[in-house]
């Protein structure tokens, strides 16, 4: 394995694994429990970011091209619509 698909592999796994704790967190009762989790997730979000930047450098890893401004406002306008009709009182049939 080169160096290029260990730091893939590697970048892989800590986005899983950030995905992950999300919902782990949220289901934590203990308090004691939810912190360390959290630490432990923002360890590896400072991990992942400084990988992700040298796999950047290196040519590693490509982004997606950034969004255009009225890609961004249509994404916005879907979410707020979301977001309004989540807020409404259910409707009496």
């Amino acid at each position: 394995m080169n160096e290029k698909d260990m730091v893939n592999d590697y970048l892989s796994v800590l986005n899983s694994s950030l995905s992950n704790y999300g919902s782990v967190i949220s289901q934590a009762d203990n308090q004691q429990l939810r912190q360390a989790l959290q630490q432990i997730r923002n360890t590896d979000e400072q991990r992942q970011y400084s990988l992700y930047q040298y796999a950047k450098q290196k040519g590693y890893y490509q982004p997606a091209a950034p969004a255009q401004m009225n890609e961004i406002q249509q994404v916005k306008n879907q979410l707020s619509g979301a977001q309004q009709q989540n807020n409404q009182p259910p409707q009496m049939q």
